[in-house]
């Protein structure tokens, strides 16, 4: 299966199976798509009559595209449909969890999936026992996975910062003594973000996630206190001075894009004038009837603003000032292994969310939601159906991508968000498929003009049949 498309200049193709990507001429690309639902001699004589080449050029072309398939860089067979029947079944371990020790949130973000922050229930902070027990459990379902991650998230998290701080000192004694190497990552809204807190995070924390959805009106009309007061003033400068103070340790600045900017760009433009370089702009998650939702009319300004912000990252990259933009991340050298690609993010087997109670949901986008409730941090899980139906999601469950040629980059897509549309978490969420794919087209073009030549030479295949590029090993 491949996948031909456009971006300014380039003629890419996308080989599926093998990840192998090619730039192409114009000859070569039509020939390319014709070669398999048309005869050699048709593919040929369609080319000299669109291009106006010799039969001699159309003939050389054509033998190069068959050399590249005799290969298994173009058109090559999947080799990989029998891994998800045998995939995690063989053994669970679990090797991230998402604690949420916070339950309650000093803002009020209407927008907030969580219902700000408080998960359809009652405020609630995580207690250290809580805390304790979580750690423990991580470890004692961990396996054979060394590198294991930990989020801190709420509600606000650092609301509850005692817990937190406690937490990673007690991980840090389980490190040593299981040879373990856990990577703590926290998210917050900025608004208790000190000096004390910064310090902590840039010791401990392998990552922080900073939440800003851009221009001063487009954050403050959603991201504001209980007294309906913007967070913007506020939290900006927090966030420029934690950055500065980070260094060269990892971040993200975080926004949500609604119905209401849908020129998102511009609000990366805001971000990056404010110093900030490692961005990410999401599209929100809410009902579909609530004004902030997304619309079909939405989604043609949505793909200008991917191709936009595509330019912009090349731009910046030509002058020096690049940029990072967490969706448009990709390694063409040498991507995921092919577990990976095929079982996604893990979420109900390998991932799982902590209540301040202890309760066990498969991420954090389910808790609150008592059916999805999977057992708890003391007697384990008890929903052994529940962890084989998120098992059973993966690039090849679901009819709608059998023949979709992004597959092996979505992983057959979120669960909760096909829950959210479609009552199921083994639906299609149509709307968000159709956004990927165009992020995925961006980002392969931004790689293709940034990369030099030596990178581009080595770029025939990115699809890993182990995992030797990955820190743990997903075949376990």
């Amino acid at each position: 299966m491949i996948h031909c498309y456009k971006f300014d200049d380039l003629n890419i193709v996308l080989d599926t199976y093998s990840g192998s990507i090619h730039m192409v001429d114009p000859v070569a690309f039509d020939m390319i798509s014709d070669f398999e639902t048309k005869s050699r001699e048709e593919t040929v004589a369609n080319a000299i009559a669109k291009h106006g080449i010799s039969e001699d050029e159309a003939e050389e072309c054509m033998c190069d595209i068959e050399e590249l398939k005799d290969a298994g860089k173009l058109y090559a067979e999947d080799k990989y449909a029998d891994i998800p029947g045998v995939y995690r079944r063989r053994n669970y371990t679990i090797k991230a969890l998402c604690l949420h020790v916070a339950h309650t949130c000093n803002l009020n973000c209407e927008y907030c999936f969580a219902s700000q922050g408080k998960y359809h229930g009652k405020s609630a902070l995580m207690s250290k026992e809580v805390g304790r027990r979580a750690m423990d459990f991580l470890i004692e379902h961990s396996g054979k996975h060394r590198n294991l991650d930990v989020d801190f998230f709420g509600g606000e998290p650092t609301l509850n910062m005692e817990v937190v701080k406690d937490v990673v000192a007690y991980g840090r004694e389980l490190e040593k003594k299981y040879d373990k190497n856990i990577r703590f990552t926290l998210t917050t809204n900025g608004v208790l973000l000190d000096d004390e807190i910064t310090e902590f995070c840039n010791k401990e924390c392998y990552n922080v996630v900073l939440s800003l959805d851009g221009r001063r009106e487009v954050n403050d009309r959603f991201r504001v206190d209980y007294n309906g007061r913007g967070s913007y003033d506020t939290i900006v400068p927090h966030f420029q001075k934690f950055v500065k103070a980070r260094g060269d340790k990892s971040y993200y600045m975080r926004g949500t894009f609604t119905h209401f900017n849908t020129d998102f760009v511009n609000d990366i433009k805001q971000m990056l004038d404010l110093g900030f370089n490692e961005l990410s702009m999401e599209p929100v998650v809410t009902s579909p009837d609530s004004p902030s939702a997304l619309t079909e009319e939405d989604l043609p300004v949505l793909f200008d603003q991917y191709e936009q912000l595509a330019h912009l990252l090349i731009e910046r990259h030509n002058e020096g000032r690049p940029f990072t933009f967490y969706h448009y991340m990709l390694d063409l050298t040498c991507g995921p292994c092919i577990y990976k690609r095929i079982a996604g993010c893990g979420s109900g087997t390998e991932y799982l969310a902590v209540t301040p109670t202890g309760d066990l949901y498969p991420c954090h986008q389910f808790v609150g939601d008592t059916k999805f409730k999977m057992g708890d941090i003391y007697t384990g899980i008890e929903n052994l159906d529940l962890r084989e139906e998120f098992a059973s999601c993966n690039a090849y469950s679901r009819a709608e991508c059998e023949d979709c040629w992004a597959k092996l980059y979505c992983s057959g897509g979120c669960a909760a968000n096909s829950y959210h549309a479609t009552g199921k978490i083994s639906g299609v969420y149509d709307y968000g498929c159709r956004v990927f794919k165009k992020r995925i087209e961006c980002a392969i073009a931004v790689k293709l003009k940034t990369m030099d030549v030596e990178q581009i030479s080595g770029s025939g295949a990115n699809l890993n049949d182990d995992c030797s590029s990955c820190s743990d090993d997903f075949t376990t």
